[in-house]
């Protein structure tokens, strides 16, 4: 019995390193090999590592924002089929105390951020095979994206740019030189797919963020200041030699011109749209909201009688923050944002993985300003396994060491006690 349960471990260990890879190219793989990896996990959950999980902030607010969301529907005006629907969105936060209580006890979680990893690489790979290749390459015709859609692309790219710039920055005091180099070849590339390829336009404010935390962390304010002087150059060779960008970003200066003039439905019109009308929704209802499922019996109401940006019912407010406050009032965002800031701090320490986790907490809260990626599938799932798997290995490495004479032989968490054999 004990063997079987070895085995389901390492296979649970495994299905989480398949559920990261397949995360940046299908839907269907990811959610077969989700359900893989809850049963193996719960026939191997050791009940004393999910109740520590729980027990951190960590783990118990992304639980409790659950818990408030099912409440929720009680008094949700809508349908239950809306309000369960609405409550899908919460389901996979679930997931992040037993990904905690998994890779604290396992050895595995660095596999599982190498997985991804070597994903991302090859996704990258193929973008820009896809992007200068024959016609016949690219049937559907989406300049450099072979997979899913622009946004879930360049999440992964930043991800993975970053975390090698890190990498970079260790390289480089030990004086691992040719290393160091390629590294920073393969940062480049990922950023590059993002100016030339793939942009989400919240994507700026990302990388920004992201170089001014790196430098600080690396260095403090020497590295801050080095990071906005990078940053400037990498701003300014980006702006003049890539089209696409130019694109993206005269094209929401001309979206925001037409809409406040005529009020059309553009991209950032609609936008904007969502959020006014999001703000009075919230104010409707300030403490507990509307109730879970809400989201778009509201939209509906509000864009009776109306046409352009103003007529368009949605069933995302597209923002993170006002899609829980527009269900779940002020108590909700309160969860919500104490959540975000636990999941940051658990990456507090300095070194390569809680670096990883600290990115994926961060990149998720500046593009949840324009997207709703908690209640996304990609990148909510990236979000779940990333704090999950990573912060599982943060408390891993704050636990106390094991008692002498004591070996940690499995990743059941099977102990083997050899002071009585002395």
């Amino acid at each position: 019995m004990k063997l079987d349960r070895i085995r389901l471990a390492q296979i649970a260990d495994w299905a989480a390193v398949a559920v990261a890879a397949s995360l940046p190219w299908s839907t269907t793989a990811t959610s077969i090999l989700l359900v893989v990896w809850l049963l193996t996990f719960v026939a191997t959950v050791d009940l004393t590592m999910l109740r520590r999980a729980l027990t951190t902030a960590a783990g118990a607010l992304p639980v409790l924002l659950w818990l408030l969301a099912a409440l929720g529907m009680l008094w949700a005006g809508v349908s239950w089929t809306e309000r369960l629907a609405g409550l899908e969105g919460f389901h996979r936060l679930l997931a992040i105390p037993l990904l905690l209580a998994q890779f604290r006890r396992s050895e595995n979680g660095m596999w599982v951020v190498y997985g991804f990893f070597a994903s991302c690489a090859a996704l990258l790979l193929a973008s820009w095979v896809v992007l200068v290749g024959p016609s016949w390459l690219n049937p559907h015709q989406v300049r450099g994206i072979p997979v899913k859609d622009a946004i879930s692309q360049s999440t992964v790219c930043i991800i993975c740019a970053f975390a090698l710039i890190w990498r970079v920055c260790d390289l480089l005091r030990e004086r691992t030189w040719w290393l160091a180099l390629g590294l920073a070849g393969g940062a480049l590339l990922f950023i590059a797919n993002v100016v030339f390829v793939a942009m989400n336009r919240i994507d700026i404010g990302v990388v920004a963020f992201l170089a001014l935390l790196l430098g600080w962390r690396q260095f403090r304010w020497k590295g801050a200041l080095m990071a906005c002087f990078a940053g400037c150059i990498l701003a300014a060779v980006s702006w003049t030699t890539s089209s696409y960008l130019q694109l993206r970003v005269t094209s929401a200066v001309e979206d925001v011109r037409t809409y406040r003039a005529t009020g059309e439905g553009t991209d950032i019109g609609e936008h904007i749209e969502f959020f006014e009308k999001s703000l009075l929704f919230v104010r409707d209802a300030p403490l507990i909201g509307h109730g879970t499922g809400s989201i778009a019996e509201q939209f509906r109401r509000s864009a009776v009688g109306k046409t352009g940006a103003a007529g368009v019912v949605s069933v995302n407010p597209h923002n993170q923050i006002l899609g829980v406050a527009i269900q779940l009032g002020l108590l909700g965002t309160a969860l919500l944002l104490a959540m975000w800031i636990a999941h940051y701090f658990l990456f507090r320490a300095t070194g390569f993985a809680a670096w990883i986790g600290a990115v994926v907490v961060v990149q998720n809260v500046i593009s949840s300003l324009t997207s709703s990626h908690l209640f996304d599938f990609m990148n909510g799932w990236l979000y779940v396994f990333g704090v999950g798997v990573v912060g599982g290995m943060a408390l891993r490495s704050t636990s106390a060491a094991p008692a002498e004479h004591t070996i940690h032989v499995d990743a059941a968490s099977v102990w083997v006690d050899t002071a009585s054999a002395g």
